[in-house]
């Protein structure tokens, strides 16, 4: 997935205003952070000179130097070790891992270390250590290149977990991430990173919203679908299309998988009745789960429909030729909008 590179000029010319593509966003996100906190730091593998397999800190090496910007071994446990070590000493280290199926090397590190020591120390050592995660499908890859893995990561106690859906979000959330004292795992919908469709205007003199905060990003009466991530764009779609039969479809881009914060859409579901919850990942044990178990307790009175849910299935990912069956599209969105409304 070849993308345009950065230049020098585009940086120094850049206005407070500019057309970016999420990935094109997360690159000057990143940028903008270095800038501004010498701390910061990226390392993994090929991030340096190459740009990172899909360019998202192409150019950064160069003008920061190999001291900020470090290619790394082929080694996730070690790329997290040593970013935990960095961040003990007053860093903010941020670690790239080429594809989310690669991360499990690392996981011991992330949940018996990363995630523990601030709590372990009773507040006395900090680890802002941002692990930035492509995940989902849609590539044309096999499993361990394109699989959803969140919500392991957002049920251990200790981390972050969040999800960015649009070149706004990827600009901004990238650079609160780095900001924070706590862990994140920032997760990006790599099939989305240079998709001219998204390219969307990116004020950078704007005031952000929260990171820790869903947003409501489509507004309905007949049915909420809520989302994160790389599903966003087809939930929009869904309600886009559904919006020809009369069925206003309200769209939550949750935006942080841990913690959930779940009040926008109790609000939606007790104002139309029905929720339909979307994602990649497998069905079984998933965010979709909680979601559908916190809005059951939350607004059971007000339900006119059960919870549904469309994700991906209880399989591994598959080959390439059967992943627009896997994952969850315009008419599995619909047919579900469609069950609930008929409930």
């Amino acid at each position: 997935m070849a993308a345009p590179t950065t230049t020098a000029d585009d940086v120094t010319q850049q206005s407070s205003v500019q057309k970016l593509t999420i990935g094109k966003a997360l690159n000057f996100g990143l940028r903008a952070a270095m800038e501004r906190d010498n701390k910061v730091l990226i390392l993994g593998e090929d991030v340096g000179k190459l740009g990172g397999v899909f360019r998202i800190t192409d150019g950064l090496q160069k003008d920061f130097g190999e001291q900020r910007v470090l290619d790394t071994p082929l080694a996730e446990s070690g790329i997290i070790g040593t970013a935990i070590g960095l961040a003990v000493r007053g860093f903010r280290p941020v670690c790239e891992i080429q594809f989310e199926g690669f991360i499990f090397p690392g996981f011991d590190q992330i949940s018996s270390q990363l995630a523990k020591l601030h709590y372990r120390t009773q507040g006395k050592v900090k680890v802002p250590v941002v692990i930035r995660v492509p995940y989902g499908g849609g590539i044309g890859a096999v499993e361990h290149h394109s699989e959803s893995p969140e919500s392991l990561f957002a049920h251990i106690a200790g981390l972050k977990v969040v999800s960015c859906s649009n070149p706004v979000d990827a600009y901004w959330m990238i650079q609160q991430a780095i900001s924070c004292d706590d862990p994140v795992l920032f997760f990006e919908p790599k099939r989305l990173y240079h998709s001219g469709n998204l390219r969307a205007e990116v004020d950078t003199a704007a005031t952000p919203d929260p990171l820790f905060a869903s947003r409501t990003v489509r507004r309905g009466g007949s049915a909420t679908v809520v989302s994160y991530g790389p599903s966003i764009k087809v939930c929009l779609d869904a309600a886009t299309a559904a919006e020809e039969d009369g069925v206003a479809l309200e769209v939550i881009d949750l935006r942080t998988l841990s913690p959930l914060d779940l009040e926008p859409v109790f609000e939606s579901v007790r104002r139309t009745g029905r929720l339909i919850a979307v994602s990649e990942a497998p069905t079984e044990s998933s965010l979709t789960s909680e979601i559908a178990a916190r809005v059951q307790q939350e607004c059971f009175y007000s339900l006119e429909a059960p919870v549904l849910r469309v994700a991906g299935f209880d399989t591994p990912y598959p080959p390439t030729k059967l992943e627009d069956h896997y994952l969850p599209d315009l008419d599995r969105v619909l047919h579900a909008v469609d069950r609930a409304l008929d409930w």
